[in-house]
């Protein structure tokens, strides 16, 4: 297995980088940013819940890359998306949205979800049904909301990059919080379909937080692939 040491210290483009030249696959990404989340997770309480994924066949620019999706907004097909709320407790994604297979291609190996407030409406991320989730910096301190999980994973070093939700600041405000890079992308850039449509009438979008502008920008390049409807 890849050190963790090693494993933090590249961003999301460096480790595709590592596996395009063969120098480090897939599978011993993943197992690396599993035994990171199992190492400080439990006490920042960022994922909610993670498994075993194979590597996506695609060729894409982050092909081989660890990615966890927010716990709201994305559908990931036969996996739980809860909202953050006890009312959507248990519920499973029946296909993949338009920007879950848009993920794919790119290449990145989605294993886990990350911490939401309940339906995304807070600048703290502290749900009743999972918790609160700290900053990794501080663990007195919050790390932030909507995307706070997303946020303290990326600070924490469990992924280089997260799926995140922006409306009203749940990018921004945990880039701020968490020490990382966050981009609220411009409406209608990310499809949102085939379940959902604008959100709060075209304010709410997704991209992700990140450590280096140049891995936002590159998921951004991933993200924004339009589909048809």
């Amino acid at each position: 297995m890849m050190k963790l040491s090693e494993y933090v210290s590249y961003d999301a483009l460096g480790l595709a980088e590592l596996v395009r030249r063969g120098e480090v696959s897939a599978a011993a990404l993943q197992q690396a940013a599993r035994a990171a989340v199992e190492a400080v997770n439990p006490a920042i309480n960022a994922v909610v819940e993670h498994w075993e994924q194979p590597p996506e066949q695609d060729d894409g620019p982050l092909s081989g890359v660890p990615f966890l999706i927010k716990d709201i907004a994305i559908s990931m097909a036969g996996k739980r998306v809860e909202l953050g709320s006890r009312l959507a407790q248990g519920s499973v994604a029946a296909a993949d949205s338009h920007l879950m297979s848009n993920i794919r291609r790119a290449g990145l190996v989605t294993f886990g979800r990350t911490s939401t407030p309940e339906m995304a409406f807070s600048t703290t991320t502290e749900a009743v049904l999972y918790g609160a989730t700290r900053n990794p910096w501080n663990l007195d301190f919050s790390a932030g909301g909507s995307s706070g999980g997303a946020g303290a994973a990326v600070a924490a070093g469990m992924v280089p990059i997260a799926h995140a939700t922006d409306a009203a600041g749940s990018i921004r405000v945990p880039a701020s919080s968490n020490g990382v890079f966050g981009l609220k992308p411009t409406r209608g850039r990310v499809p949102h379909g085939p379940v959902m449509d604008e959100v709060f009438n075209g304010f709410g979008v997704q991209l992700g937080l990140s450590r280096t502008v140049r891995d936002s920008a590159a998921l951004l390049d991933a993200m924004q692939r339009p589909h048809v409807g």
